[in-house]
Order: structure tokens, then sequence, then C-alpha cells
């Protein structure tokens, strides 16, 4: 069956032409061809930099300035619960495969009501579709330089790598498209390929860019900030080739010593050519001399481009673009904007990522593989083992990581050079508050501050630095992941215990059972990735496909402190909402596939393109 009509897929619609017009063979700005613009080196370069567009911002740039996939997991809950953010309608089931807020998400004005930039299936398969063009012409190209060719043709493998790897994440199963597709090209035979498959093609073009002999592993100069090197191209495969193993994906088959051997591969190879943990604050006086005083830093300092960076742990990092702001996520209080005009605190850590923070001896808090006694979070499991987790001080004695991530009563913070202390109990400034309509206060008991650099407000506005896409430490703990699933135990410690030793935290025990090395893997990601929308992805992939999210995110509980007539606090668990959360169903593994491309793709195929439950 031959296609005469547009569909909504990019597999053939170039920036937004909407025109059935011959455009195969033209350029992404609609008036020159294909021939005009690789026979030109000026514009082979601009064409490559079309291949870049529709990065996502990620951080605080969702719609209605929350980290959406932050607060679909449960590491928090938006004060922005009352409005009509991303988040929030999810919480509310405001969801359905015509109309879901995170698939649409515009990620800033500029983006608002813009074709195939509020919808990540049409954006993202618009660029592979570039990409897979440069690809196919530049090997005949007019450019400068054989290195030129070179390093543009890696490049544009990498960027390709990365826009499936974004499908893969959100959508799950995709067709591999190898070849830009004709308007009159036969789709019947196109079908949605098994992840494993999928990966294995982004690892294709890793490996392409990989063998390169001229994409640097580093970018060094300030100019060329954004664009693709060897190191990305690892950062991807590893993270793909873990999607591919997990049990949403995998079909029952197991990946999970291929990718044990991918991920120790992409560790050496980092490590081998520059990248390490950063692990020296290098400005105290903000940070202070804390053990996570690097922790904090690395997310509040943007990497710097100089071929010995102070930062070698940041692997691939946004540029142009904050990622969180100071008046927004920060720390609020009552009867007024926030503290001297904080705009909200935005999302909020939730109890349970608390709870997922070690004790300075280095157990957890509660029972891993079973936490909660109830169905609402509010019969706390307690590790039998530890000793120093103590109900009535929950704050002390805790993993160093946790005052950099959040803060709760009692914490200090310097807000115009005078030093605070939060007070979170009834009657304290930044006291709960649960109305829906009041976005200044904390929905659970707690601010987040991983995002924020020590000391900004109003008066001193300091903007956190672009996203950081990749780094060292996410990769580590990708390998140790699959080391875990695949009985390589002493690798696994090994890898854990490097990110651990960061922070002072002592090493995992020895002779842990592969049962508990998975559980405090995922522990310890929880804990060292927190707010960089990993836990997301995280959660869903550990799922079977006949899963669901309601053990972990559908009630979710915060922290009361109360006051004693003697000044000291009892501390109280509470649901942080009377309903279940929404978006915990099976079909919320993963985001639907646009209606009408679903519908017209069935139609042309014989077979379904929508995801289960949609």
């Amino acid at each position: 069956m031959k296609l005469k009509y547009c569909i909504i897929s990019s597999f053939i619609v170039l920036g937004g032409l909407c025109s059935c017009a011959d455009v195969l063979d033209t350029a992404p700005d609609g008036r020159l061809s294909m021939k005009d613009i690789f026979a030109d080196p000026t514009k082979v370069g601009a064409f490559l930099n079309t291949c870049y567009n529709h990065l996502p911002r990620k951080g605080y740039f969702y719609w209605g300035w929350d980290p959406a996939p932050v607060s679909l997991s449960d590491d928090a809950w938006t004060s922005g619960d009352g409005g009509s953010g991303v988040a929030p309608k999810v919480y509310r089931g405001q969801v359905s495969a015509s109309d879901h807020p995170v698939r649409d998400a515009w990620l800033d004005d500029s983006q608002k009501n813009t074709w195939c930039t509020n919808n990540y299936w049409a954006r993202y398969w618009q660029q592979i579709r570039l990409c897979t063009q440069f690809i196919e012409n530049i090997d005949d190209a007019a450019v400068n330089s054989e290195i030129d060719r070179d390093r543009f043709r890696a490049e544009a493998h990498v960027l390709r790598a990365y826009f499936y790897s974004e499908l893969v994440k959100w959508f799950g199963k995709v067709p591999v498209v190898r070849e830009s597709i004709a308007f009159d090209a036969d789709f019947s035979g196109m079908r949605r390929e098994s992840v494993y498959d999928v990966v294995k093609f982004i690892e294709e073009d890793c490996d392409a860019a990989i063998y390169s002999d001229n994409l640097p592993w580093r970018i060094t100069t300030a100019s060329e900030g954004l664009r693709m090197t060897k190191a990305v191209a690892w950062a991807i495969k590893s993270k793909m080739m873990l999607f591919a193993a997990s049990p949403l994906f995998n079909e029952g088959m197991n990946h999970w010593e291929e990718a044990y051997l991918v991920n120790r591969d992409a560790v050496n190879a980092l490590k081998n050519n520059g990248y390490e943990l950063f692990k020296e604050c290098t400005n105290p006086t903000t940070y202070g001399t804390g053990k996570a005083a690097a922790f904090r830093q690395l997310f509040n300092t943007a990497a710097d481009y100089v071929a010995e960076p102070r930062d070698k742990e940041t692997i691939w990092q946004h540029v142009g673009h904050t990622c969180f702001v100071w008046h927004i996520g920060y720390i609020g209080s009552k009867g007024m904007n926030g503290i001297d005009g904080t705009y909200a605190c935005g999302a909020c850590p939730t109890q349970e990522l608390v709870d997922a923070f070690n004790t300075l001896d280095g157990e957890p808090v509660l029972n891993l593989e079973n936490p909660y006694n109830d169905e609402k979070h509010l019969l706390p499991n307690y590790n039998s083992r530890n000793t120093q987790y103590n109900p009535d001080d929950p704050f002390a004695n805790r993993d160093p990581r946790m005052e950099e991530t959040l803060m709760h009563n009692g914490s200090t913070f310097v807000w115009s050079g005078e030093t605070k202390t939060v007070q979170t109990y009834k009657g304290g400034y930044n006291e709960i508050n649960l109305n829906p309509g009041q976005v200044y206060n904390t929905r659970t008991g707690y601010y987040h501050c991983k995002f924020v650099q020590p000391g900004a407000c109003k008066q001193n506005g300091i903007q956190t630095p672009a996203w950081k896409f990749f780094r060292l430490a996410e990769i580590i703990l990708d390998y140790a992941e699959a080391a875990a699933e695949a009985g390589h135990l002493t690798d696994a410690k090994d890898a854990v215990d490097e990110i651990r030793a960061r922070v002072g935290m002592p090493k995992l025990p020895a002779g842990l059972s592969q049962k508990e090395m998975i559980l405090r893997v995922r522990n310890e990601r929880q804990v060292e990735l927190a707010w960089e929308e990993c836990r997301y992805f995280d959660l869903r992939r550990w799922q079977q496909p006949d899963g669901d999210l309601s053990e972990s995110c559908q009630w979710l509980t915060g922290m009361e402190p109360v006051r004693q007539p003697d000044g000291t606090f009892k501390y109280e668990r509470y649901s942080i909402s009377q309903n279940p959360r929404g978006g915990c169903e099976t079909r919320d593994l993963l985001l639907p596939v646009p209606v009408v491309e679903a519908a017209r793709l069935e139609a042309v195929t014989g077979e379904s393109w929508q995801n289960p439950g949609w």
C-alpha cells in the first residue's frame, strides 16, 4: 500500500512542513535543495546545526515551572498541585492518549504552540529524520577538510542515537529507520521493533562515533559547548543497554551479562580518557567544607571548557539555559510570596526520598525489600540492623548528601546575608500547608536545595547552570546495576563503594546476596541521582510489563514536626493527599503514541501502534 498523504509522524515531515509537495530533497528552511546545501561547506555546517534542535531543557522548564519527571516519581510532590501544570494534571488523572501533559509539555514560552516542539514523539522523529539525511549526504558533501567530514558525520550519529534513546525512554518500542523515507514509500511493512533491537541500532550509531578519529573525548572551548563527543556516545550506549535489559523492556530475555560488559567498557573508556568523579570542593566559601560540599558544587557550577577542567565528571551539559532557578523550588513561608519574594517552593521532597538516605554507618533506615508495612507508607518497616536512626531525631547521623539535597525542620540557610532556620512545624515561618491553592509552602515538610546555590535569594538571584545530561557517577551506577543483575557482585560493590566514598560514606558490607546487592544499588541510585530525572524512569523500567506504580507512587507521605512544651519535637508521618495520586496504572509505565499518528499507522500496517492501556 502506498501512502499518498502526509502522516503526522516526522518519519517524513521536515521542519514543520505540512504540504505533501516534493520536499524530500528540500532542506529544513523549505527553500534550498539538498544538492544546494551539501555543495556549500558553510551550509553543510548549518544543516548539522539543525540536528541539534529540540534538545530538551529539563529541570524546571516543563509547563508550570515544575520538574515534572521528579514530581511524578516518589521523590517529590509539587506545591503547584492545584494548578494546571504537567504533574498536577497527572495527579488528578487528567490524561489521555490524545492529550497527555507529559508528552505534550512545552519547555519554554518560545516553544508553546509551535508545531513539532511540544510533542516528544513528533519532535524527536523530526530530529532523527534530519540526522539521517545528514548522514546520507555527508560522504559526498563539500567540506573544508576531511577532518570536518569525519567529525560532522560522527556528531550526527551521536545525535541520532540520543533522540532515539529519548523515544525509547518515553515510549518503549519504536521503528528502526535507517534511511530517509520517501512520501510515496510503502509503509505497510513498518513495525515497532523490540527495545533490544532499537538499542542495538543506537549502539551502532554510538560505535560509529566512538571509532571516529576526529571526534573529541571532551569539549575544550565554550563556543563548542553543546557538541557531541565520544564520551556522550559511551554514556548513551551505557544507559540504553541498561534499559534493554530491564524487566519492562526485555521481553523475557536475559540481557544483563551484555549490559554488564557494555557498561564495564563504558566506565573504563571514560576513566581512561580523563573522566573522574568531582571530589574536591573548589569554593568552600560558598559550599562549605562538609563531606558532600563537592557534590553540591557539582550541580550549581557549570563544567568548564578547558583541556584540564576543574570538573572532570560532567560528560555533557546544555548551554544557554538554566535548569533550576532560585525563586522556584526553594524555601517558602506563610502569609507572603515566599521568603523575600520567592515565587513558589515548587516540588517538595517526600518522606520516601528522605527515608532512602542511609545513616552514617552505611545502614539503610528501612528494610529495602519491604520498606513499609502499609499501603499508605505511614508504618515504616525499619531495618533491624540499623542502630543509629532515631525516629525522634530523624535527621541526625544521616548520609551527608541528604543535607545537600533537601532542607528539613532545623536546617539552616543563608538569605540576604542572614542565617535562618527552617521552621516547618505548625506556626513556624515555613510551616506545612496542604491547601492546593497555596504554592509558597511545602506539602511534605521538606524543601528542595540540591540545585540551588547557597545564598541565592531575591537580592542575590543566582541561576543554576544548564542541565547536565550525563555525568560519570550515573554511568558508574549503571555499571553497578548491570553487574549486580548479572551476578558480578564484587564489581557491583566496588562501583557503589566508589560513589559512596566521595561523600565519606562507608563501603557496602561484604557478603551481600545478589538480591541484597540489587536492592542496595537501587537505593544508591535514588540517593545519588535524586532530582536528576533518573528515578522517574528507574521506577518504570524495573516493573514487569503488567506491573504498575501503585506500591511506590500512589500514596506518598510527609513528616510534620510537632513542637513539644520543652521546645523539642516529635515527628509524625502523614499522607500528603487524602486521595490516591494518579499516574500509577500499568498504562503509565509508558507515554501514549499520539492518537492520530497511531491510528494512521495501524491503518497502513494492520498492527496496533498504541502502548498498552491507552
